[in-house]
């Protein structure tokens, strides 16, 4: 098996942007001294879910600060962006990273982002592929033009090409949308499953995704699939819980918090007046570590990676930074997992 690094840069309240962004490179370096093989960063805008606003900043910070490990983009949401700008950016950190970018492409689904950017949800799928055309056109193509509704581009040149050739790898994220999942088949593109979805629906997608691409003609396989989950190892099942409960529910509750938010943000409210006020009941914790995260000891953990493994997964993405987790605690429990658990998969 191989493994990944995964972080959304959570920003609970009473927490610091310019810690969370230097505990954050640390474990990525402690997760490149580890053998994994890559790190993948999250974008998001206007929430304390993420202050990954500016991954692709984030991620050619993490390029001077590391050698060996891949860095990903999980995802770039596309229709935020200029799409000349995106394959500019993409293709300069390629190059400053020694060709070692893998990029996620995903359409969001926050309508306040898009409400932020004054930019209608109602068309981000069209905006979306259109998007990634471009970005796959400008990278590989002289002389590239492309006439979509909402964007074009004439005659562009790209400067820098990207270093990787024919570019860097391409991810979708196509967690519930079947025409997200039919572009991705259609161009080639790999997928990558996000946290968010249950286990067993995120399986049922990797098949139903590797069984389309095969018919497509493309032949994906399911072991070059990043399937990122909730992890957290201990050195007992009841320190596993006690570290990890609290802020599991902060994801939790955060999430559902901005499902309701269709303008502005949580920024600067208080969660604990919002849960005392909600009405809909939460995703207990019970729910989450069997369908969403791997958490507990070291044989819990991987005698479900071995279960994933039977069923096709090869590459899986670790979140261990969930919630507002301690650093102490994330470093601890990357330690034992590269100790305890990868040695037995290898």
């Amino acid at each position: 098996m191989q493994f990944a690094f995964f972080t959304h840069l959570p920003w609970p309240e009473g927490t610091d942007p310019k810690q969370i962004v230097e505990q954050a490179t640390q474990q990525i370096q402690y997760a490149e001294e580890l053998g994994f093989k890559s790190a993948w960063l999250a974008e998001h805008h206007f929430t304390r879910y993420s202050i990954g606003s500016s991954s692709l900043i984030l991620a050619t910070h993490l390029a001077a600060v590391t050698k060996k490990i891949r860095l990903g983009t999980a995802v770039l949401v596309s229709p935020l962006h200029n799409p000349i700008r995106l394959a500019e950016d993409t293709a300069t950190l390629d190059l400053v990273s020694g060709g070692r970018l893998d990029v996620g492409f995903g359409r969001g689904n926050s309508g306040y982002e898009y409400h932020g950017f004054n930019i209608s949800s109602s068309d981000s799928q069209e905006r979306f592929q259109d998007s990634v055309k471009m970005v796959q056109g400008l990278w590989t193509t002289p002389d590239f033009s492309y006439q979509g509704r909402h964007y074009q581009v004439n005659r562009g040149n790209l400067v820098p090409a990207p270093l990787q050739k024919p570019h860097p790898p391409i991810y979708i994220a196509a967690t519930r949308t079947p025409a997200t999942l039919e572009f991705a088949v259609s161009s080639g593109h790999n997928l990558c499953v996000a946290v968010v979805q249950d286990t067993a629906d995120a399986l049922d997608l990797c098949g139903r995704f590797v069984r389309l691409s095969r018919e497509s003609g493309h032949q994906v396989s399911m072991a070059d699939i990043p399937f990122f989950r909730y992890f957290y190892v201990a050195e007992t099942a009841e320190q596993a819980r006690l570290d990890t409960q609290a802020r599991l529910d902060w994801v939790v509750d955060i999430m559902q918090w901005r499902r309701f938010i269709n303008e502005g943000s949580e920024v600067h409210q208080r969660i604990n007046d919002w849960r005392s006020a909600r009405t809909e009941a939460p995703l207990s914790y019970e729910y989450l570590i069997e369908n969403r995260a791997i958490i507990g000891t070291p044989d819990q953990c991987l005698a479900k990676l071995q279960s994933f493994r039977q069923q096709g997964i090869e590459y899986f993405g670790c979140n261990f930074d969930f919630g507002g987790m301690p650093h102490s605690k994330v470093m601890r429990s990357m330690e034992l997992f590269s100790r305890e658990v990868m040695p037995r998969l290898k």
